[in-house]
This record gives C-alpha cells, sequence and structure tokens, in this order.
C-alpha cells in the first residue's frame, strides 16, 4: 500500500474522530496513530530500540 494511501486513511480516521468524538478524540487517535506507526517500523525492521537511546561516550565530551 502506498504512503499516500496511508496518509489519507489516517486524515479520514482523525477527521471522523473529531467530527465525531471532538477535540479529545482527535487527539487519542493521532496519538494511536504515531504509537501504531512507530510499532509497524520496528516490525518491518525499519527501526531498532537502540535506535533511540544513545550510548554517552565519555571522550566526546572533551
Amino acid at each position: 500500500m502506498s504512503m499516500a494511501a496511508v496518509g489519507l486513511m489516517f486524515g479520514v480516521a482523525l477527521g471522523f474522530a473529531g467530527y465525531f468524538g471532538g477535540f479529545g478524540a482527535f487527539i487519542v487517535v493521532a496519538v494511536l496513530g504515531i504509537v501504531g506507526f512507530v510499532a509497524g517500523k520496528f516490525l518491518d525492521g525499519d527501526l531498532e530500540p537502540g535506535d533511540f537511546f544513545r550510548t554517552r561516550d565519555r571522550d566526546r565530551r572533551r
């Protein structure tokens, strides 16, 4: 599925949530959509948990 189609579906879902559920539902759908996107990236192998955490090298501080 193309990213344009995914974006269209996400936009429609946000529109319905905003129209029928108000601003609170809009925010909940947006946050859960982002969480689902990140989870999908992990499952596809595009992201790894180490990408969000970096180790501190003491040599770089100097």
